[in-house]
């Protein structure tokens, strides 16, 4: 079988999402299917290469070229409306692979929906958040309280906040009606959590869903031939590891709150990107534990 994933990230960007997706991928290749992969190309590495027996198609977008828009150069994210270029490539990529199957992640799936029409293969769509009704993808009311539900007007407030008044309201507009279309179009949701399809609001109206939680590989605990030497060797020999963005949302004020009711614990490790909410946690943790908190940025 020729399957076709569209991803907005792909290794070597960092990521939960981008792993799950590449994991997925050479999963699939392994079974016996021809695989590729649609994504975004970064500033100098558009083209198509092989990793390994996954032809990966890295692509060029509009919006990508308007750096301005995007707070982190490094990871554009894919608008929740068709990119023209994007689109374009897209059916290039449509045509040279013929998949049979086209399985989507995140909002790049929005330069696919104009291509729809075109082609037969069933298309599905993994969904790893909140992105179907919420503009920021979090469900978190002006990232402070859990949300209870889209309303535009309160949308466009929370999105005017995230992202600044303009490019909110445009993409919290477009994700509010591209939604609709996107329902129509795909014919099979997979979400990794049974929240993730509850919230999504998939269940109540009806869609053809399914829950498949994110992969865990059998060889998580070998270390890669990529690990940087440096970082190893600031490690202690003993330590607890948390690794992803460090956002409250991940849940990093709660494990420093833990953390720090632990009698002689050992070293406490982050490692991940940086970001505003949790960073803030740097040199002195919940309930007075000092110097326990390494933060190494990713690579």
């Amino acid at each position: 079988m020729r399957i076709l994933l569209l991803a907005q990230f792909y290794p070597p960007v960092i990521g939960g999402e981008e792993r799950h997706v590449r994991n997925l991928a050479a999963g699939l290749a392994a079974r016996g299917h021809k695989v590729s992969v649609a994504t975004q190309a970064s500033h100098d590495d558009a083209g198509s290469t092989l990793d390994g027996a996954v032809r990966v198609h890295r692509l060029r977008g509009t919006l990508r070229r308007l750096s301005v828009l995007f707070s982190d150069p490094e990871r554009t994210f894919a608008p929740p409306i068709p990119d023209p270029e994007m689109t374009l490539a897209l059916r290039q990529v449509i045509v040279r692979e013929r998949p049979d199957v086209i399985h989507a992640h995140n909002w790049i799936l929005h330069s696919f929906l104009p291509l729809r029409p075109f082609t037969r293969a069933p298309f599905v769509v993994t969904m790893h958040d909140y992105a179907l009704i919420c503009a920021r993808k979090t469900l978190m009311y002006m990232n402070e309280v859990p949300c209870d539900g889209p309303a535009l007007a309160k949308c466009l407030r929370c999105a005017g906040q995230h992202y600044g008044g303009l490019k909110g309201g445009v993409t919290a507009v477009s994700n509010w009606i591209d939604g609709t279309y996107e329902r129509r179009a795909v014919d099979k949701f997979l979400t990794v959590s049974g929240a993730v399809a509850r919230f999504n609001r998939l269940t109540e109206a009806g869609a053809d869903v399914e829950v498949i939680p994110n992969f865990v590989p059998d060889d998580l605990d070998v270390l890669s031939s990529e690990a940087d030497p440096a970082l190893l060797a600031r490690l202690p020999d003993q330590y607890i590891l948390f690794v992803g963005d460090l956002l409250s949302r991940k849940g990093v004020p709660v494990l420093l709150d833990a953390y720090a009711k632990l009698v002689r614990p050992p070293p406490l490790v982050l490692i991940g990107r940086r970001c505003p909410p949790a960073s803030g946690h740097r040199g002195r943790l919940h309930g007075g534990v000092r110097g326990r908190l390494r933060v190494q940025p990713g690579r």
